[in-house]
């Protein structure tokens, strides 16, 4: 852990200005929309009257619009050979999009801001995860993408907590809020513009004539689409974080604190997302991963059985740690695997099926939830864990290790 430690400054010395750039991209534009998102729920049904059943829909939609736009976006990136480009996109949409949620004086308003949010988060995703494998160099790549992630959740927990902190300020002034919000949204696509350089190599005309024609598909080859597959098992058994707050709640938290739950897990995620991706580069992404799939069992069984909110912490922590093992390394195994000239498909492909696999799994949550209760929730969870545990040992036997 000592020899880690020394080398872990050189390490952060060797990472690309590009790759601290969309570091720093992905926090100021998540502290943007974590500011309006945390609030909204309460904004729609307190000043503007939805119901909740309103309010699932509006969530509903936007998620699923996010997912289908995935794939395609990443396609794209490939078919143009501009990475760069399709970011720049996703992150200006939702950058101009947000003084509509402040200016929005009925419910239609903030559905069509919404979708529009969802879409251009959509866009960005798996060209900018590709864009940033391009710029990493490919014994950094572990660390590269340990360390967007873990600026990424930085932005996660500083957007709630800002959105609180001006909230006490201006009494309740969601408005206010809103209008603050835009502010990160619009550094985050500055900073993109401004000061991200697509590699030449990537900046190329038309490299893929159709990404998503079969035989293109078929060259993303059998590791890429083994590993794909057992991260949709394991996805299945990472559902919603509002199970974490429900699973506090019911064992007495009150709900002033409710957001406290992902502050807690979102702080350890975000500490422990860049060492765990600058390990795997030393060690291999095998063991790494299967570490912060334990920890997923373990992180389960306890908010299982919990006695009380101690017990819940306690599961946070593991939860949180379970995230920073192992979803940069997601990222980094992909684009381990993926040709270079796919990259931006085999994101957009992980990506949608991952949250596709999160949308099952918060349902399977929610019916055993009501039917039988949060311990046998997250028992279901550490079962499928088990099982892409297992998954992740037949991929490393059958391929090897899946670092190119």
């Amino acid at each position: 852990m000592a020899d880690t430690a020394a080398k872990s400054p050189r390490v952060l010395a060797q990472i690309p200005a590009g790759v601290w750039t969309l570091g720093f991209v992905s926090l100021f534009m998540d502290v943007s929309s974590e500011m309006v998102h945390g609030l909204l729920p309460v904004y729609l049904v307190g000043v503007l009257g939805a119901s909740a059943l309103a309010v699932g829909a509006i969530e509903g939609v936007a998620e699923s619009t996010a997912l289908i736009t995935r794939i395609f976006s990443g396609a794209i990136s490939d078919w143009l050979g501009r990475r760069k480009l399709l970011a720049g996109l996703g992150y200006g949409l939702a950058a101009i999009v947000k003084p509509v949620f402040p200016l929005a004086n009925s419910v239609g308003w903030v559905v069509g801001a919404r979708f529009v949010d969802r879409i251009g988060k959509g866009i960005r995703g798996a060209p900018r995860d590709a864009l940033l494998a391009d710029i990493a160099p490919e014994n950094l790549r572990g660390a590269s993408f340990g360390l967007r992630q873990a600026l990424d959740t930085v932005g996660a927990f500083l957007g709630p907590a800002l959105a609180i902190a001006l909230m006490l300020a201006s009494r309740d002034n969601f408005r206010l809020v809103f209008w603050w919000a835009v502010v990160p949204g619009v550094i985050s696509v500055a900073l993109l513009v401004l000061f991200v350089r697509e590699p030449a190599a990537a900046a190329r005309e038309k490299a893929v004539k159709f990404p998503l024609a079969p035989s293109e598909l078929k060259r993303l080859g059998p590791r890429f689409w083994l590993i794909s597959g057992v991260a949709a098992i394991f996805t299945l058994a990472r559902f919603s974080e509002a199970f974490l707050i429900l699973r506090a709640r019911s064992l007495g938290l009150g709900e002033a604190y409710a957001p406290g739950v992902l502050v807690v897990m979102n702080l350890v995620y975000a500490l422990a997302a860049y060492p765990a991706g600058a390990l795997s580069d030393r060690v291999g992404r095998r063991g790494v991963f299967l570490a912060g799939i334990a920890l997923l069992i373990a992180s389960d069984l306890a908010l299982a059985f919990a006695p009380s909110l101690v017990g819940v912490a306690a599961g946070l922590v593991l939860w949180g740690l379970h995230m920073g093992f192992t979803q940069g390394l997601l990222s980094a195994l992909v684009a381990d695997t993926a040709p270079a000239d796919l990259r931006g498909t085999g994101f957009g492909a992980l990506n949608l099926v991952t949250g596709l696999a999160t949308l099952a799994a918060s349902l399977i949550a929610g019916e055993l939830w009501d039917r039988i209760g949060p311990p046998a929730t997250f028992m279901s969870g550490a079962a499928l864990a088990l099982v892409s545990l297992a998954g992740v040992g037949l991929a490393w036997r059958f391929f090897g290790r899946a670092e190119a």
